[in-house]
């Protein structure tokens, strides 16, 4: 698709990518719903909403990964700005624009972040908080990643996703973001998965001074969905192999149901050439360098 100019009076929001730096999956309800204890942050990069003045609802998609998306009347950001519609009984229109620079079904939450920015950009749009629709009913309804996306700061993520809490100071870090080009869905992922695990031991990520820190407490915990999603899709393995032999590299693990994997790394200069090496080595591959946010 084509990069149309952007509305006049038109207010952009970010829609960061969020990582699954450690991921448990600890039951699942009657309902089939899956228990999960994450530890999440945001990143550098990510795609970008922005909306205007309309009578209707409008969604146009632009960026890299724009075609791979449907505007169908089910897509994710169209779904949240409804909700947001009803819970508000607001009947206002908007004009969204959504700039896809992200991999769809990826593991790294962008629909989820992209309906998260969604539903700040029309609540101030329409003079509605946002607030008003409880982080159950964004899990039940829009998804798991949705509650700790509008949290968008470093944080535990537990429950079906509605339990939020805010994550201790993690010292400074950059990602290499490497995504072999292979989609997952991840109710296969979920499906496949054999057995459940105890929760984060959230001790372990206090007073963390340094990214090598942060890299020894994650080793104590896992991504549950890692196994399953290599099962799925062995190019996987392939990914973290070749983070895990980069120079520099502290930690390699997939994101989420996959398949984006991240490298863990000390400095900008040494992301950014690992990341380079990669991508050179495999053209088909997207990746990407990118810090992860503080809290604001």
């Amino acid at each position: 698709m084509t990069t149309a100019a952007a509305p006049l009076c038109a207010t952009i929001y970010s829609a960061p990518a969020k990582i699954n730096l450690a991921l448990h999956v600890c039951g699942r309800r009657a309902d089939g719903y899956h228990l999960l204890d994450s530890l999440v942050v945001f990143t550098g990069i990510g795609d970008r909403i922005t909306v205007s003045e309309s009578d209707t609802l409008q969604l146009e998609i632009t960026g890299l990964f724009g075609s791979a998306l449907s505007r169908e009347p089910n897509n994710l950001v169209l779904r949240a700005a409804r909700l947001l519609q009803d819970v508000a009984g607001c009947s206002r229109g908007a004009r969204i624009r959504l700039e896809k620079n992200l991999p769809v079904a990826s593991g790294i939450g962008g629909g989820s972040a992209d309906a998260a920015a969604t539903l700040r950009a029309c609540g101030a749009l329409w003079n509605v908080d946002p607030a008003q629709i409880s982080n159950a009913r964004l899990a039940a309804d829009l998804g798991a990643d949705i509650p700790v996306c509008v949290h968008q700061k470093p944080a535990f993520m537990s429950g079906i996703g509605e339990n939020i809490d805010t994550a201790p100071r993690l010292p400074t870090c950059w990602l290499v973001l490497v995504n072999p080009g292979r989609p997952l869905a991840t109710k296969d992922v979920f499906a496949a998965l054999p057995n459940f695990s105890r929760p984060l031991a959230r001790d372990s990520f206090n007073n963390l001074t340094a990214a090598a820190d942060l890299a020894d407490a994650l080793k104590e915990h896992s991504n549950d969905l890692a196994g399953p999603a290599i099962a799925l899709e062995p190019t996987i393995a392939a990914t973290l192999a070749t983070l895990e032999n980069s120079p520099g590299c502290l930690l390699a693990r997939l994101s989420g149901s996959g398949p984006t994997c991240f490298g863990l790394f000390a400095d900008a200069q040494t992301a950014e050439k690992t990341a380079a090496l990669i991508a050179a080595a495999q053209p088909d591959w997207w990746v990407a360098p990118t810090q992860i946010l503080p809290a604001p």
